[in-house]
């Protein structure tokens, strides 16, 4: 019995110097299901997705390889990165930086947290690389780092993995102060983990302290503008940060998100036309995308480039060319993949339409143009088709059925919560006082009513708006405003009105609200 213990030993040991000796297994490469093919380029330009130089271990080719790979990630490119790393890895099975690039495409870090799929590959590829002798010690370290994400990523939450990640990154970018990478992936690391309630905004000027000041030697660099546009994506920041948005697009031409980009800057600062076309070459270049991949049917950055391109059109009082929009997205019925983005332009893009043009008879029945789409997956996309309906409703004469949209939306909040989602969980609290604050004030208790209004932008204004989204589908300070204004409030009207563009400048309903109130008055 002994001696089998010994010789099972061995024969372990002798694997493991193996292991780390040689190549990974090719069995545990092939769990890894790498996306893989040709790299596909949209857009403008052929195959420019700005510069970048990440170095590693290893030869010419391959770090030509690994810095394309590295400027798609930056964009947000992660398919089409992880194809180039799937590469690296097929020509240099022991490049260990090429898993951790693998496991930084399953990340994502600005956008929903990983799939189950996603966090299942990203922790097999972090521990093959792990398991590679051949690195440096600054590469174990880029390892470690997206190592301490993954860890428990059973029990713990997105949140805290985030931040466990963000100090991995910090003692990184300490440790090595001449890599720029580091810096760069820090910062982003910060607009990963910051609190979304913090309206000092520490992260964010911590990373903008690090990406304004790489940006004066590499302008070119997709990382450095991209993150910076994340940000400076606030009110009161993003006029610093105008002139860097509108390079994106001609740094990284081929991407459909860089494309898209320089309008999350655009839309803080209310420049309507330049947000329209910037999204209108993103919605083509994804189109482009799509026919080129073989996707059955359409990309999900073209349904996030419309719900930023109606946004765009409603504010300049283009309805003509945002019920264009709707019309398309009627007749999409496969999207690639399906995430909160898609969910999200499926409910915002009608709700929108009809809440601007205050089309109350539309909101009172609105339906979104995705039939069969998995709303139980998505309860905060979801709440706002049922938030566009309490607010129809109520408008109609409708109170018995509003309250019953509002229970719906009580249930969604439920659901949030108990996903321990506090943030989109708030974001439908802030809708649920603001329907109520509707029902009572149409039913006669206009005191109450103005109260809870006042309550719930309050409770928005404590708390920033989703960094994918371009906005509240209808700023609960803005319904204040109106609620003041059919009040016959007209100074307090306005007072409310100015605040939110203050916000939001070139906001057309707060615009033509103002003017109103400021006629009343006199």
């Amino acid at each position: 019995m002994k001696l089998f213990i010994l010789l099972a030993i061995l024969v372990l040991s002798t694997v493991t110097c193996a292991r780390k000796g040689g190549d990974p297994p090719k069995e545990e490469i092939a769990q890894l299901t790498l996306k893989r093919g040709d790299l596909i380029s949209c857009g403008t330009g052929d195959k420019e997705f700005g510069i970048a130089h990440f170095p590693i271990n290893g030869n010419a080719q391959l770090q030509e390889e690994f810095n394309l790979a590295i400027e798609l990630l930056h964009s947000f490119e992660y398919d089409e990165s992880e194809k180039v790393f799937a590469r690296i890895v097929g020509k240099a099975p022991s490049q260990a930086m090429a898993y951790w690039g693998i496991a930084m495409c399953s990340f994502h870090p600005l956008w929903e947290p990983p799939s189950e799929a996603d966090l299942r590959k990203g922790s097999k590829a972090v521990e093959i690389a792990r398991s590679i002798q051949e690195k440096s010690a600054k590469e174990a370290a880029y390892i470690n780092a997206i190592g301490a994400y993954y860890k428990d990523w059973e029990k713990a939450d997105p949140f805290a993995r985030s931040v466990r990640f963000e100090k991995a990154m910090e003692q990184l970018a300490h440790q090595y102060p001449d890599d720029h990478e580091a810096a760069i992936f820090y910062a982003l690391a910060l607009n990963a983990s910051a609190d979304p309630t913090d309206k000092s905004f520490r992260n964010q000027r911590k990373a903008g302290d690090i990406l304004t000041q790489l940006y004066q030697t590499e302008p070119n660099h997709p990382g450095i503008i991209h993150y910076l546009i994340h940000t400076f994506d606030y009110p009161g920041l993003a006029e610093q940060v105008l002139p860097a948005a509108r390079r994106y697009a001609a740094v990284a031409p081929s991407s459909a998100h860089a494309l898209h980009m320089p309008s999350h800057i655009f839309t803080r600062l209310g420049l309507w036309d330049e947000c329209a076309e910037s999204n209108k070459k993103s919605v083509e270049a994804a189109n482009c995308y799509a026919k080129a991949a073989g996707i059955a049917g359409h990309w999900d950055e073209e349904l996030h480039g419309m719900d930023y391109l109606v946004y765009a059109y409603l504010q300049n009082g283009n309805n003509r060319a945002a019920m264009d929009q709707l019309r398309i997205l009627d007749t999409i019925t496969k999207v690639y993949p399906v995430n909160f983005k898609v969910a999200y332009a499926f409910a915002a893009i009608p709700a929108r339409i009809a809440l601007e043009n205050k089309d109350w008879k539309e909101a009172a029945h609105l339906r979104s143009p995705a039939k069969d789409f998995p709303w139980q997956k998505f309860p905060w996309q979801e709440a706002i088709i049922h938030f566009t309906r309490v607010l129809g409703l109520v408008h109609t004469g409708n109170l018995a059925e509003a309250e019953s949209e509002l229970q719906v939306l009580a249930q969604l909040q439920r659901k949030l919560m108990e996903a321990r989602d506090g943030y989109k969980a708030n974001q439908v609290a802030i809708q649920m006082k603001a329907g109520e604050a509707w029902i009572q004030y149409s039913s006669g208790k206009k005191k109450e009513g103005l109260a809870l209004m006042d309550l719930a932008a309050n409770m928005e204004d404590s708390t920033t708006k989703h960094p994918v989204t371009p906005g509240e589908v209808i700023p609960a300070r803005e319904l204040y405003a109106d609620m003041l204004l059919q009040d016959k409030q007209y100074n307090n009207a306005l007072a409310e009105y100015g605040e939110v563009l203050k916000k939001s400048p070139n906001r057309l309903n707060s615009v033509s609200g103002a003017l109103i109130s400021r006629k009343g008055a006199k």
